[in-house]
């Protein structure tokens, strides 16, 4: 056989998309498969399936996993939503295109105005391509689809004459939390897994879909209707998160600075007196458990309209969440830090060929969602990416990877690997966490026993590459110097 036939072979193959066999079984190839992906918005691994709480209901998350592998160590690129989407949607690092924060369009960024991003890649594979609910950010990026349905949404919030805000009285007018509305129906997640429902049912199946749905609960508001607080306990009962009372002591001064929580309320806001006594925190976490529950009903109704469908068994279905959230763990809240709470995300691959309920600890970035598509679809490899394929980890589950990068603002990173926590701040200043003696990272190594071997080795994978901020890349207003950073997020 000459190499030119043999290589027109290997190209036919290549177009018809891999094979995905389930460690060491056969399987058959799949060809052009729908593929359905669910975003959920800041759901940390307070997931069922994940064990990060143990009140959480998540019924429709936790089929899901049992449908394919979960990754267990999986995180986001950056803890801030903007950033994060920018990331998985186009397979790049924020260190490669300078989207770090909020704002500005991705196309502003050189490694990205040229760049296709997902849908794009499945547009030119000849696939239906829609869309609905939060996705990109702030209703940017659903021009890659060719099908827009509801756009994003964080939903009706009390107004004045129904009393204002529930509990969290001042501050940012999302930062919420509480029983609202009465009627789900009203609620944007609510309609656009209808949407998506309907059209799942209704698409042709000659043609191969994409369809990316986005849920923004649980994201501030933390609301929910009535019924999904009444599935969780009394106030008294609720399960809170440990919190270690120096846990901040062995932080550098730079991280320190970096996470100071604006505009989410202090920590100490939970423990004054009236706050205490009206139990702030165990409400906190009951809206964020509701608000949980509440998404995850969505994703069940899409997940039933997908089995309704007849597509079921030839489509690949992905969920993710965008980032992390703390709940008081490290004495903060919300996200932008560079701890487990802010990176660590439900992150589940299922589908046609993949051998189902398996989980794998090995490290995975929400950046690797993109070649992994473009292997399993047969899509055009649009080059740049700074992700790595899944596949071999969808086949066996023990198949080693590297670490994985997640960076907040410019210049400051962790290194995620299968047992440690490495993050390096932007002045030089160093954490380390062993993930599996110490899972909540309450003890920072660094200057503390032989761990200078370990340091190195993790170093090698910081990014070569810290592309400037994009102009207009920006955190509720701060401008893009360290100090107007700092003094805008104390």
């Amino acid at each position: 056989m000459s190499r030119l036939l043999l290589a027109l072979i290997l190209a036919v193959f290549a177009a018809m998309g891999p094979t995905i066999a389930a460690q060491g079984e056969a399987s058959s190839p799949v060809q052009q498969p729908d593929v359905l992906l669910i975003a959920i918005d800041d759901l940390n691994d307070w997931v069922g399936c994940m064990d990060g709480h143990p009140q959480v209901k998540t019924p429709n998350i936790d089929r899901l996993a049992k449908r394919g592998v979960l990754f267990t160590n999986a995180h986001c690129q950056s803890p801030v939503c903007w950033a994060s989407r920018a990331s998985f949607m186009s397979g790049k690092l924020p260190s490669t295109t300078g989207v770090y924060l909020l704002g500005g369009d991705f196309r502003a960024s050189p490694a990205l105005k040229d760049h296709k991003q997902l849908a794009e890649l499945f547009n030119d594979r000849g696939y239906q391509t829609m869309t609905a609910g939060k996705i990109y950010h702030n209703n940017h990026g659903p021009e890659t689809f060719k099908v827009r349905g509801p756009g994003q949404s964080f939903g009706p919030i009390p107004k004045k004459n129904e009393g204002g805000k529930i509990n969290y009285k001042q501050g940012h007018p999302l930062w919420d939390w509480g029983a609202y509305p009465d009627d789900e129906t009203v609620m944007p997640d609510y309609k656009s897994a209808e949407w998506a429902a309907e059209q799942l049912k209704a698409q042709p199946k000659d043609k191969p879909l994409f369809m990316a749905v986005g849920m923004c609960r649980p994201h501030v508001p933390m609301y929910a209707p009535p019924k999904y607080f009444d599935m969780y306990p009394d106030l008294k009962d609720i399960v809170l998160p440990e919190v270690k009372d120096d846990d901040r002591d062995d932080i550098p001064e730079y991280g320190q600075r970096l996470t100071a929580g604006f505009p989410a309320p202090r920590h100490a806001w939970f423990f004054e007196e009236q706050n205490k006594k009206d139990m702030q925190w165990q409400r906190a976490v009951k809206g964020y458990l509701a608000s949980i529950t509440f998404a995850d009903a969505q994703v069940g109704k899409v997940l039933d309209a997908l089995d309704e469908s007849g597509r079921a068994d030839n489509t690949i279905v992905v969920l993710l969440s965008d980032h992390g959230f703390h709940m008081g763990e490290k004495q903060r809240w919300a996200k932008r830090s560079l701890w487990s709470e802010s990176t660590k995300v439900p992150f589940i691959i299922a589908g046609p060929g993949i051998k189902p309920n398996r989980k794998t600890n090995q490290p995975a970035g929400l950046v690797d969602m993109v070649p992994t598509l473009v292997e399993i679809c047969g899509l055009q490899d649009p080059g740049g990416l700074d992700g790595r394929s899944l596949t071999p980890q969808l086949k066996d589950v023990n198949a080693k990877r590297p670490p994985t990068i997640s960076t907040w603002w410019f210049e400051n990173h962790a290194v995620i690997s299968e047992r440690y926590r490495y993050i390096r701040y932007k002045d030089g200043s160093e954490e380390l966490y062993d993930m599996k003696a110490d899972p909540n990272e309450w003890h920072n190594l660094v200057g503390k026993g032989e761990v200078a071997e370990l340091i190195a080795e993790h170093r090698k994978y910081l990014p070569k590459v810290n592309v400037a901020p994009l102009k207009g890349n920006v955190a509720l207003g701060c401008a893009n110097e360290d100090k107007a950073f700092f003094n805008v997020n104390r």
